[in-house]
Protein backbone atom coordinates (compact mmCIF):
# COMPACT_ATOMS: atom_id res chain seq x y z
CA UNK A 1 0.00 0.00 0.00
CA UNK A 2 2.84 2.36 0.91
CA UNK A 3 4.47 1.66 -2.44
CA UNK A 4 1.25 2.44 -4.32
CA UNK A 5 0.78 5.70 -2.41
CA UNK A 6 4.39 6.69 -3.14
CA UNK A 7 3.90 5.89 -6.83
CA UNK A 8 0.81 8.11 -7.07
CA UNK A 9 2.57 10.92 -5.23
CA UNK A 10 5.40 10.77 -7.76
CA UNK A 11 2.84 10.68 -10.60
CA UNK A 12 1.05 13.81 -9.32
CA UNK A 13 4.42 15.52 -8.91
CA UNK A 14 5.37 14.77 -12.53
CA UNK A 15 1.94 15.95 -13.75
CA UNK A 16 2.19 19.14 -11.69
CA UNK A 17 5.69 19.90 -12.97
CA UNK A 18 4.26 20.01 -16.52
CA UNK A 19 0.80 21.20 -15.51
CA UNK A 20 0.14 23.54 -18.45
CA UNK A 21 1.27 20.94 -20.96
CA UNK A 22 -0.83 18.31 -19.16
CA UNK A 23 -3.97 20.47 -19.13
CA UNK A 24 -3.67 21.34 -22.81
CA UNK A 25 -3.22 17.68 -23.69
CA UNK A 26 -6.26 16.53 -21.70
CA UNK A 27 -8.47 19.47 -22.70
CA UNK A 28 -10.53 17.11 -24.83
CA UNK A 29 -11.13 14.92 -21.80
CA UNK A 30 -12.10 17.92 -19.65
CA UNK A 31 -14.66 18.97 -22.27
CA UNK A 32 -15.87 15.39 -22.77
CA UNK A 33 -16.35 14.67 -19.07
CA UNK A 34 -17.94 18.09 -18.58
CA UNK A 35 -20.41 17.39 -21.38
CA UNK A 36 -21.08 13.94 -19.95
CA UNK A 37 -21.79 15.36 -16.47
CA UNK A 38 -24.07 18.04 -17.92
CA UNK A 39 -25.98 15.59 -20.13
CA UNK A 40 -26.48 13.01 -17.37
CA UNK A 41 -27.52 15.66 -14.83
CA UNK A 42 -30.03 17.24 -17.21
CA UNK A 43 -31.44 13.83 -18.21
CA UNK A 44 -31.76 12.84 -14.55
CA UNK A 45 -33.59 16.14 -13.97
CA UNK A 46 -35.90 15.46 -16.92
CA UNK A 47 -36.58 11.94 -15.60
CA UNK A 48 -37.42 13.26 -12.13
CA UNK A 49 -39.72 15.89 -13.65
CA UNK A 50 -41.46 13.24 -15.76
CA UNK A 51 -41.96 10.98 -12.73
CA UNK A 52 -43.40 13.89 -10.75
CA UNK A 53 -45.82 14.69 -13.56
CA UNK A 54 -46.90 11.04 -13.85
CA UNK A 55 -47.45 10.86 -10.09
CA UNK A 56 -49.55 14.03 -10.12
CA UNK A 57 -51.73 13.08 -13.09
CA UNK A 58 -52.20 9.37 -12.34
CA UNK A 59 -52.50 7.28 -9.22
CA UNK A 60 -49.59 4.86 -9.09
CA UNK A 61 -51.39 2.97 -6.30
CA UNK A 62 -54.38 2.10 -8.50
CA UNK A 63 -55.17 -1.29 -10.03
CA UNK A 64 -57.75 -0.96 -12.80
CA UNK A 65 -59.94 -3.80 -14.04
CA UNK A 66 -61.98 -3.48 -17.21
CA UNK A 67 -63.94 -5.84 -19.45
CA UNK A 68 -62.61 -6.73 -22.89
CA UNK A 69 -65.68 -6.56 -25.13
CA UNK A 70 -63.96 -7.25 -28.48
CA UNK A 71 -61.74 -9.94 -29.93
CA UNK A 72 -59.21 -9.73 -32.74
CA UNK A 73 -60.32 -11.66 -35.82
CA UNK A 74 -58.45 -11.32 -39.12
CA UNK A 75 -56.85 -8.08 -37.83
CA UNK A 76 -60.30 -6.63 -37.09
CA UNK A 77 -61.76 -5.91 -33.66
CA UNK A 78 -65.09 -7.75 -33.54
CA UNK A 79 -67.66 -7.26 -30.75
CA UNK A 80 -68.00 -10.38 -28.59
CA UNK A 81 -71.46 -11.88 -28.26
CA UNK A 82 -70.83 -13.04 -24.69
CA UNK A 83 -68.43 -11.98 -21.97
CA UNK A 84 -68.25 -11.59 -18.21
CA UNK A 85 -68.57 -8.22 -16.49
CA UNK A 86 -68.76 -6.70 -13.02
CA UNK A 87 -71.97 -6.03 -11.16
CA UNK A 88 -72.25 -4.75 -7.61
CA UNK A 89 -72.31 -8.17 -5.82
CA UNK A 90 -69.23 -9.40 -7.73
CA UNK A 91 -67.42 -6.15 -6.98
CA UNK A 92 -68.14 -6.44 -3.25
CA UNK A 93 -67.01 -10.06 -3.31
CA UNK A 94 -63.70 -9.02 -4.93
CA UNK A 95 -63.19 -6.24 -2.36
CA UNK A 96 -63.60 -8.76 0.47
CA UNK A 97 -61.23 -11.21 -1.23
CA UNK A 98 -58.42 -8.74 -1.84
CA UNK A 99 -58.73 -7.08 1.62
CA UNK A 100 -57.23 -3.83 2.96
CA UNK A 101 -57.88 -1.79 -0.20
CA UNK A 102 -60.17 1.04 -1.16
CA UNK A 103 -62.05 0.88 -4.41
CA UNK A 104 -65.00 1.82 -6.50
CA UNK A 105 -67.04 0.50 -9.39
CA UNK A 106 -67.95 2.99 -12.07
CA UNK A 107 -70.48 2.73 -14.85
CA UNK A 108 -71.15 5.51 -17.37
CA UNK A 109 -73.70 5.99 -20.10
CA UNK A 110 -74.67 9.06 -22.09
CA UNK A 111 -77.93 10.32 -23.48
CA UNK A 112 -80.33 13.27 -23.65
CA UNK A 113 -82.77 14.82 -21.22
CA UNK A 114 -85.56 17.24 -21.99
CA UNK A 115 -85.39 20.62 -20.26
CA UNK A 116 -88.57 22.55 -20.93
CA UNK A 117 -90.53 22.05 -24.12
CA UNK A 118 -87.78 22.40 -26.67
CA UNK A 119 -84.40 22.32 -24.94
CA UNK A 120 -82.56 19.01 -25.12
CA UNK A 121 -79.24 18.58 -23.29
CA UNK A 122 -76.65 15.81 -23.33
CA UNK A 123 -75.92 14.25 -19.93
CA UNK A 124 -73.83 11.49 -18.41
CA UNK A 125 -75.39 8.81 -16.23
CA UNK A 126 -72.87 7.47 -13.70
CA UNK A 127 -73.63 4.38 -11.66
CA UNK A 128 -71.91 4.46 -8.27
CA UNK A 129 -71.53 2.44 -5.10
CA UNK A 130 -71.30 3.60 -1.49
CA UNK A 131 -67.50 3.75 -1.69
CA UNK A 132 -67.90 6.87 -3.83
CA UNK A 133 -69.52 8.92 -1.05
CA UNK A 134 -66.23 10.25 0.29
CA UNK A 135 -65.10 11.33 -3.18
CA UNK A 136 -67.96 13.75 -3.91
CA UNK A 137 -68.84 16.94 -1.99
CA UNK A 138 -72.48 17.51 -1.14
CA UNK A 139 -73.99 20.90 -2.12
CA UNK A 140 -77.68 20.43 -1.34
CA UNK A 141 -80.08 17.73 -0.16
CA UNK A 142 -78.40 14.47 0.78
CA UNK A 143 -76.13 11.89 -0.72
CA UNK A 144 -77.15 8.39 -1.70
CA UNK A 145 -77.35 6.00 1.25
CA UNK A 146 -76.81 2.26 1.41
CA UNK A 147 -80.58 1.89 1.51
CA UNK A 148 -80.72 3.62 -1.87
CA UNK A 149 -78.22 1.06 -3.13
CA UNK A 150 -79.81 -2.04 -1.61
CA UNK A 151 -83.52 -1.29 -1.96
CA UNK A 152 -83.17 -0.27 -5.61
CA UNK A 153 -85.03 3.01 -5.16
CA UNK A 154 -85.02 5.37 -8.12
CA UNK A 155 -83.17 8.03 -6.13
CA UNK A 156 -80.28 9.92 -7.73
CA UNK A 157 -78.07 12.92 -7.12
CA UNK A 158 -77.02 15.34 -9.85
CA UNK A 159 -74.06 17.61 -10.50
CA UNK A 160 -74.18 21.29 -9.63
CA UNK A 161 -73.95 22.09 -13.37
CA UNK A 162 -77.08 20.04 -14.13
CA UNK A 163 -78.92 21.67 -11.20
CA UNK A 164 -78.14 25.08 -12.68
CA UNK A 165 -79.35 23.93 -16.11
CA UNK A 166 -82.59 22.70 -14.51
CA UNK A 167 -82.97 25.96 -12.50
CA UNK A 168 -82.98 24.07 -9.20
CA UNK A 169 -82.53 26.29 -6.14
CA UNK A 170 -79.84 24.58 -4.06
CA UNK A 171 -80.49 26.90 -1.10
CA UNK A 172 -84.13 25.83 -0.82
CA UNK A 173 -83.76 22.28 -2.06
CA UNK A 174 -86.62 19.80 -1.74
CA UNK A 175 -86.76 16.14 -2.81
CA UNK A 176 -89.56 16.80 -5.26
CA UNK A 177 -87.58 17.24 -8.46
CA UNK A 178 -87.87 14.55 -11.10
CA UNK A 179 -85.69 13.79 -14.10
CA UNK A 180 -86.28 11.36 -16.97
CA UNK A 181 -83.35 9.64 -18.66
CA UNK A 182 -83.92 7.02 -21.39
CA UNK A 183 -87.59 6.56 -20.43
CA UNK A 184 -86.76 6.00 -16.74
CA UNK A 185 -87.93 8.56 -14.20
CA UNK A 186 -85.64 9.33 -11.25
CA UNK A 187 -86.12 11.37 -8.05
CA UNK A 188 -83.37 13.89 -7.32
CA UNK A 189 -82.40 13.70 -3.63
CA UNK A 190 -79.25 15.81 -3.68
CA UNK A 191 -76.81 18.02 -5.58
CA UNK A 192 -73.04 17.45 -5.47
CA UNK A 193 -69.82 18.92 -6.87
CA UNK A 194 -68.86 16.67 -9.75
CA UNK A 195 -65.14 15.89 -10.35
CA UNK A 196 -65.75 17.17 -13.89
CA UNK A 197 -67.91 20.02 -15.18
CA UNK A 198 -70.40 17.81 -16.99
CA UNK A 199 -74.17 17.67 -16.75
CA UNK A 200 -74.20 14.44 -14.78
CA UNK A 201 -76.60 12.12 -12.98
CA UNK A 202 -75.26 9.85 -10.23
CA UNK A 203 -77.43 6.84 -9.52
CA UNK A 204 -76.95 3.60 -7.52
CA UNK A 205 -75.36 0.99 -9.73
CA UNK A 206 -78.07 -1.40 -8.51
CA UNK A 207 -80.51 0.56 -10.69
CA UNK A 208 -78.56 -0.37 -13.81
CA UNK A 209 -80.11 -3.37 -15.58
CA UNK A 210 -78.09 -6.40 -16.68
CA UNK A 211 -78.72 -5.41 -20.29
CA UNK A 212 -77.20 -1.98 -19.67
CA UNK A 213 -74.23 -3.46 -17.82
CA UNK A 214 -73.68 -5.92 -20.66
CA UNK A 215 -73.79 -3.16 -23.25
CA UNK A 216 -71.41 -0.88 -21.31
CA UNK A 217 -69.50 -2.97 -18.74
CA UNK A 218 -68.43 -0.96 -15.68
CA UNK A 219 -64.79 -0.63 -14.68
CA UNK A 220 -63.43 -1.37 -11.20
CA UNK A 221 -60.58 0.46 -9.51
CA UNK A 222 -58.80 -0.79 -6.39
CA UNK A 223 -56.42 1.54 -4.57
CA UNK A 224 -53.48 -0.13 -2.82
CA UNK A 225 -52.27 1.23 0.55
CA UNK A 226 -48.89 1.96 -1.05
CA UNK A 227 -47.04 1.70 -4.37
CA UNK A 228 -44.96 -1.17 -2.97
CA UNK A 229 -48.08 -3.32 -2.48
CA UNK A 230 -49.49 -2.74 -5.98
CA UNK A 231 -48.04 -6.00 -7.41
CA UNK A 232 -49.52 -7.92 -4.46
CA UNK A 233 -52.97 -6.36 -5.00
CA UNK A 234 -52.74 -7.01 -8.74
CA UNK A 235 -51.89 -10.65 -8.05
CA UNK A 236 -54.84 -11.04 -5.68
CA UNK A 237 -57.19 -9.51 -8.28
CA UNK A 238 -56.02 -11.93 -10.97
CA UNK A 239 -56.36 -14.80 -8.50
CA UNK A 240 -59.94 -13.78 -7.67
CA UNK A 241 -60.92 -13.46 -11.33
CA UNK A 242 -59.51 -16.91 -12.07
CA UNK A 243 -61.39 -18.49 -9.14
CA UNK A 244 -64.62 -16.63 -9.91
CA UNK A 245 -64.78 -16.93 -13.68
CA UNK A 246 -62.33 -19.69 -14.59
CA UNK A 247 -61.35 -19.35 -18.25
CA UNK A 248 -63.67 -16.34 -18.37
CA UNK A 249 -60.98 -14.38 -16.50
CA UNK A 250 -59.55 -13.67 -19.96
CA UNK A 251 -62.52 -11.33 -20.47
CA UNK A 252 -60.89 -8.87 -18.05
CA UNK A 253 -57.93 -6.55 -18.46
CA UNK A 254 -55.94 -5.77 -15.28
CA UNK A 255 -53.53 -2.86 -15.55
CA UNK A 256 -51.66 -0.47 -13.29
CA UNK A 257 -50.14 2.92 -13.94
CA UNK A 258 -46.71 1.53 -13.11
CA UNK A 259 -46.22 0.83 -16.83
CA UNK A 260 -46.13 4.58 -17.42
CA UNK A 261 -43.12 4.87 -15.14
CA UNK A 262 -41.50 1.86 -16.82
CA UNK A 263 -42.06 3.38 -20.27
CA UNK A 264 -40.56 6.69 -19.12
CA UNK A 265 -37.57 4.88 -17.61
CA UNK A 266 -36.97 2.94 -20.82
CA UNK A 267 -37.21 6.09 -22.93
CA UNK A 268 -34.77 7.98 -20.73
CA UNK A 269 -32.41 4.99 -20.64
CA UNK A 270 -32.26 4.90 -24.44
CA UNK A 271 -31.77 8.68 -24.53
CA UNK A 272 -29.05 8.45 -21.87
CA UNK A 273 -27.18 5.71 -23.78
CA UNK A 274 -27.36 7.53 -27.13
CA UNK A 275 -26.23 10.86 -25.68
CA UNK A 276 -23.53 9.06 -23.69
CA UNK A 277 -22.17 7.46 -26.85
CA UNK A 278 -22.13 10.80 -28.66
CA UNK A 279 -20.39 12.58 -25.80
CA UNK A 280 -18.07 9.58 -25.46
CA UNK A 281 -16.32 10.75 -28.65
CA UNK A 282 -14.99 13.75 -26.71
CA UNK A 283 -13.86 11.47 -23.91
CA UNK A 284 -12.07 9.33 -26.51
CA UNK A 285 -10.27 12.42 -27.78
CA UNK A 286 -9.30 13.19 -24.19
CA UNK A 287 -7.92 9.67 -23.76
CA UNK A 288 -5.78 10.12 -26.86
CA UNK A 289 -4.49 13.31 -25.25
CA UNK A 290 -3.52 11.36 -22.12
CA UNK A 291 -1.63 8.84 -24.25
CA UNK A 292 0.10 11.67 -26.09
CA UNK A 293 1.28 13.20 -22.78
CA UNK A 294 2.70 9.89 -21.62
CA UNK A 295 4.44 9.12 -24.93
CA UNK A 296 6.11 12.52 -24.77
CA UNK A 297 7.00 11.82 -21.13
CA UNK A 298 8.60 8.50 -22.10
CA UNK A 299 10.71 10.28 -24.73
CA UNK A 300 11.75 13.07 -22.38
CA UNK A 301 12.54 10.74 -19.48
CA UNK A 302 14.42 8.03 -21.37
CA UNK A 303 17.57 8.47 -19.27
CA UNK A 304 15.57 8.40 -16.01
CA UNK A 305 13.97 5.13 -17.06
CA UNK A 306 17.35 3.71 -18.00
CA UNK A 307 18.88 4.64 -14.64
CA UNK A 308 15.91 3.17 -12.72
CA UNK A 309 16.21 -0.10 -14.61
CA UNK A 310 19.99 -0.12 -14.17
CA UNK A 311 19.68 0.13 -10.37
CA UNK A 312 17.18 -2.74 -10.20
CA UNK A 313 13.73 -1.49 -11.17
CA UNK A 314 11.71 -4.27 -12.78
CA UNK A 315 9.48 -3.97 -15.83
CA UNK A 316 6.35 -4.10 -13.68
CA UNK A 317 7.70 -1.16 -11.59
CA UNK A 318 8.02 0.96 -14.74
CA UNK A 319 4.55 -0.14 -15.92
CA UNK A 320 3.02 0.75 -12.56
CA UNK A 321 4.78 4.14 -12.57
CA UNK A 322 3.41 5.18 -15.95
CA UNK A 323 -0.06 3.69 -15.35
CA UNK A 324 -0.26 5.67 -12.10
CA UNK A 325 0.68 8.81 -14.05
CA UNK A 326 -1.99 7.98 -16.62
CA UNK A 327 -4.60 7.53 -13.89
CA UNK A 328 -3.49 10.73 -12.17
CA UNK A 329 -3.81 12.75 -15.36
CA UNK A 330 -7.17 11.10 -16.06
CA UNK A 331 -8.40 12.00 -12.55
CA UNK A 332 -7.29 15.59 -13.01
CA UNK A 333 -9.12 15.85 -16.33
CA UNK A 334 -12.24 14.18 -14.90
CA UNK A 335 -12.26 16.45 -11.84
CA UNK A 336 -11.98 19.59 -13.95
CA UNK A 337 -14.62 18.18 -16.31
CA UNK A 338 -16.92 17.53 -13.35
CA UNK A 339 -16.60 21.16 -12.25
CA UNK A 340 -17.15 22.36 -15.83
CA UNK A 341 -20.29 20.18 -16.21
CA UNK A 342 -21.82 21.41 -12.95
CA UNK A 343 -21.13 25.05 -13.87
CA UNK A 344 -22.74 24.48 -17.28
CA UNK A 345 -25.93 23.05 -15.71
CA UNK A 346 -26.10 26.00 -13.30
CA UNK A 347 -26.24 28.26 -16.35
CA UNK A 348 -28.42 26.02 -18.53
CA UNK A 349 -31.20 25.27 -16.03
CA UNK A 350 -32.38 28.90 -15.59
CA UNK A 351 -32.44 29.27 -19.38
CA UNK A 352 -34.55 26.10 -19.76
CA UNK A 353 -36.93 27.23 -16.99
CA UNK A 354 -37.30 30.66 -18.60
CA UNK A 355 -38.00 29.27 -22.08
CA UNK A 356 -40.31 26.40 -21.04
CA UNK A 357 -41.94 27.93 -17.94
CA UNK A 358 -41.56 24.55 -16.20
CA UNK A 359 -40.21 23.86 -12.69
CA UNK A 360 -37.23 21.99 -14.11
CA UNK A 361 -34.07 21.29 -12.14
CA UNK A 362 -30.90 19.33 -12.88
CA UNK A 363 -30.36 16.27 -10.69
CA UNK A 364 -26.92 15.23 -9.45
CA UNK A 365 -26.96 11.56 -8.51
CA UNK A 366 -24.47 9.00 -7.27
CA UNK A 367 -24.92 7.19 -10.60
CA UNK A 368 -23.43 10.18 -12.41
CA UNK A 369 -20.46 10.27 -10.03
CA UNK A 370 -19.98 6.52 -10.50
CA UNK A 371 -19.97 6.93 -14.30
CA UNK A 372 -17.35 9.68 -14.07
CA UNK A 373 -15.14 7.58 -11.78
CA UNK A 374 -15.46 4.60 -14.12
CA UNK A 375 -14.59 6.75 -17.15
CA UNK A 376 -11.53 8.12 -15.34
CA UNK A 377 -10.21 4.66 -14.46
CA UNK A 378 -10.93 3.17 -17.90
CA UNK A 379 -9.32 6.07 -19.77
CA UNK A 380 -6.28 5.95 -17.47
CA UNK A 381 -5.78 2.22 -17.92
CA UNK A 382 -6.68 1.88 -21.62
CA UNK A 383 -4.70 4.86 -22.88
CA UNK A 384 -1.86 4.51 -20.39
CA UNK A 385 -1.07 0.88 -21.09
CA UNK A 386 0.78 1.38 -24.40
CA UNK A 387 3.13 4.16 -23.14
CA UNK A 388 3.74 2.16 -19.94
CA UNK A 389 4.62 -0.99 -21.91
CA UNK A 390 6.84 1.03 -24.23
CA UNK A 391 8.71 2.54 -21.28
CA UNK A 392 9.14 -0.86 -19.58
CA UNK A 393 10.75 -2.35 -22.71
CA UNK A 394 13.54 0.23 -22.92
CA UNK A 395 17.03 -1.27 -22.64
CA UNK A 396 18.82 0.51 -19.74
CA UNK A 397 22.19 0.73 -21.54
CA UNK A 398 20.65 2.07 -24.75
CA UNK A 399 18.43 4.46 -22.77
CA UNK A 400 21.42 5.99 -20.92
CA UNK A 401 23.60 6.09 -24.08
CA UNK A 402 20.77 7.86 -26.04
CA UNK A 403 20.76 10.65 -23.43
Amino acid sequence: MRKIIHTFKAAFHNARSNLFHTLLSVLGMVIGVGALVAILSLIDGMEKYAHDQISQTTSLESVMISTITTSRVDNINVKKTDYHYFDYPVFKEMMEYVEDVEGYLRYQDSGFIQLGDTTERGVLLTGIVDEWNDRLRQVAGRFLTRDDLKQELNNVVISRELAIAMSIDTLAFAESHKITFKETEYTIVGVIDSPATNLEIFCPISLISDEQLMAKPPGAVLVSPSVVKVPEVEGKVREFLKKKFGDGAEDFRVVTNGFRVEQANQGFLVFRIIMGLIVGISVLVGGIGVMNVLLISVTERTAEIGVRKAVGAKRKDIVIQFLSESLSISFIGSFLGLILGVLFTLVAVPIVKYLTKMPFEAAYTLDTLFVIMTVSILVGIVFGTYPAMKASKLDPVEAIRRE
